[in-house]
C-alpha cells in the first residue's frame, strides 16, 4: 500500500475538517497531552453556528479555545474524565461537569456505552508503516477512536515517539482526515517546588518500606516526587516501573540507575504507562526509547495484572480521611478537585502482589486561604466529599506524624491508629469525636 498518496488524499485544513461537527454531536478530544490545537482553535471559530456539542477530555494542560468566549457554554459543553487545575476552572464557569470513572474501565465505556460521532487528536507525524503513535497517552485512544464516526488526527512534530502494546497508534487506514498542526511545543506539567519539610518527613518513612526489586507505582503531586527523588538517592537497587502515570520522578530515578526491571514479573525491563506529562526532560527521556512502553489504561490499571507484580509499591496522595478509614482524593466537600483515577485500582492491586504495599501520603494538616490550620483527619468525611478509597481497601496510612497499617483493625483500633497520626492540636478533639460515634474504647490510649 503506498501510504504516502493515502496521507496525501486524507490531508486537509483544520478549518474544513472541523465542519463535519454538527449541533447536538459528542466530540472527543482525547487526553492530556494529546488534545488538539489547530482543531479546537477551529472548531471555536465556528462557535455561532453550533449549539448543544457535548466535549470530552481529561487531565487538560491548557484552556481549550472552545471554553474562552464568554457565552462558549450556550455553544459547548465540556465534559472531563479527571480534573487538571485546567478542567476546574471550566467547570467554575458553568459549561463543565465532571464524569466519575475508575480509570480502568475507561476503554471499557467506550466499547460498551458511549456515542462518539467525532474525533480529533494530537498524534506524531506518520511513520513509514502508516502509523501515528499516540505518543505520551495509549490510555483509552485506541477504543476511542475505534468508536468515533469522524476520526481526524492533528499531527505534532513535536510529540516524542513512545514505543508500546497494542493500542498505542493508528494506521492511516483508519483515519478520516489529516491536519497538519502548528508543532507547538508539549505542554509541560511542572514537577512542583521544593519539598517541603512535611513531604521529607513523610518520604523518610516511606523510602525505607521500599525493597530492593520493588516495582513502583507513584502518583502526581509533592510527595510522590519527594518519594521519587530520595529513591533516585537512596541505595536502593533494580526497581522497576507499572504505573498509570509517568512523571519526572522516574526519570530522575533511571538516570541515577534505580531501574533495571530486572527482577519484574510482567514485561520484564520495560517501564510500563498509560499516559506521560512533565517536563522536557521527561519528553526527552522518553523519546524513542524502548526502556519505556506505552500501554491501554486497561492494562496498566487492571487490578489483576498489577497483583501478578511482586513487591509492587503504590504511593499516592489524599485531600483527607476520616476516622473509619475512608479516604477521600478528589473532592473538597462538593467542590470537585480531580478525580478517582487509578487509586483505587493500585490500592487493590498493591496489596493483592506478593510482598506488595499500598501509600496513601498526606499532611497531617492544611492551611486555608483565610489562614485557618484544618486537620486532614476528620471524624467523618465533610458532607459531599467522595471516598475514593472504602476503609475496606487502605493498607498504609502516612502523615509526618507517623505511619499506619489499617489491615486488620477493628473500628476502634482503626481510630486509635488514625489519631495517632494526627496533629496533635487535634487529637483531643478527634478523640471526643471517636466516643460520640462508638469507636472509642475506655482503655484506648488517652
Amino acid at each position: 500500500m503506498d501510504y504516502q498518496a493515502l496521507y496525501q488524499q486524507k490531508l486537509t485544513t483544520a478549518e474544513q475538517a472541523v465542519k463535519v461537527v454538527k449541533s447536538g454531536d459528542w466530540v472527543d478530544y482525547g487526553w492530556c497531552t494529546n488534545h488538539p490545537v489547530a482543531l479546537d482553535k477551529a472548531l471555536a471559530a465556528r462557535k455561532d453556528e453550533l449549539h448543544d456539542v457535548k466535549i470530552r477530555g481529561g487531565v487538560t494542560m491548557w484552556m481549550p479555545e472552545i471554553a474562552k468566549a464568554e457565552d462558549a457554554g450556550e455553544h459547548f459543553t465540556w465534559n472531563s474524565w479527571h480534573c487538571s487545575g485546567i478542567d476546574r476552572k471550566i467547570i467554575a464557569k458553568g459549561m463543565g461537569f465532571f464524569s466519575p470513572m475508575r480509570y480502568s474501565e475507561l476503554p471499557r465505556f467506550y466499547r460498551d456505552n458511549l456515542t462518539v460521532d467525532v474525533a480529533m487528536i494530537q498524534v506524531t507525524p506518520m511513520d513509514k508503516h502508516g502509523n501515528f503513535s499516540f505518543a505520551l497517552a495509549a490510555s483509552h485512544l485506541a477504543d476511542m477512536l475505534d468508536r468515533a464516526k469522524v476520526v481526524i488526527v492533528e499531527v505534532n512534530e513535536n510529540l516524542p515517539l513512545v514505543y508500546g502494546l497494542t493500542g498505542c497508534e493508528i494506521n492511516i487506514k483508519d483515519v478520516d482526515m489529516v491536519v497538519e498542526g502548528e508543532n507547538p511545543p508539549v505542554a509541560q506539567l511542572g514537577g512542583g517546588g521544593e519539598p517541603t519539610d512535611v513531604d521529607r518527613a513523610v518520604a523518610n518513612l516511606v523510602v525505607p518500606e521500599i525493597p530492593n526489586g520493588a516495582c513502583l507505582q507513584l502518583g502526581i503531586g509533592g510527595m510522590p516526587n519527594t518519594i521519587g527523588s530520595m529513591i533516585a538517592q537512596s541505595d536502593l537497587k533494580d526497581l522497576s516501573v507499572h504505573t498509570e502515570m509517568y512523571v519526572d520522578g522516574f526519570v530522575d530515578m533511571a538516570m541515577a540507575g534505580k531501574i533495571t526491571g530486572k527482577h519484574k514479573n510482567l514485561d520484564k525491563g520495560r517501564q510500563v504507562f498509560a499516559f506521560a506529562a512533565g517536563t522536557q526532560k521527561l519528553y526527552d527521556y522518553m523519546d524513542r526509547n524502548p526502556d519505556v512502553m506505552g500501554a491501554p489504561v486497561d492494562y496498566t490499571n487492571d487490578v489483576h495484572v498489577i497483583s501478578l507484580i511482586d513487591n509492587f509499591i503504590s504511593i499516592n496522595n489524599a485531600i483527607d480521611m476520616d476516622l473509619f478509614g475512608q479516604v477521600n482524593a478528589e473532592s473538597a466537600g462538593i467542590k470537585h478537585i480531580s478525580g478517582t483515577g487509578g487509586q483505587l485500582d493500585f490500592a487493590m492491586g498493591a496489596y493483592q502482589s506478593k510482598g506488595g504495599k499500598s501509600f496513601i501520603c498526606m499532611s497531617s494538616t492544611v492551611t486555608g486561604k483565610d489562614g485557618t490550620v484544618k486537620s486532614r483527619i476528620v471524624p467523618t468525611l465533610t458532607p459531599g466529599s467522595i471516598a475514593t478509597d472504602p476503609r475496606t481497601c487502605v493498607h498504609y496510612i502516612v502523615t509526618e506524624y507517623g505511619m499506619i497499617n489499617l489491615k486488620g483493625l477493628s473500628t476502634w483500633e482503626r481510630a486509635e491508629a488514625i489519631i495517632s497520626i494526627a496533629h496533635p492540636d487535634f487529637r483531643e478533639q478527634l478523640i471526643a469525636d471517636a466516643e460520640k460515634m462508638h469507636i472509642w474504647r475506655k482503655s484506648n490510649k488517652k
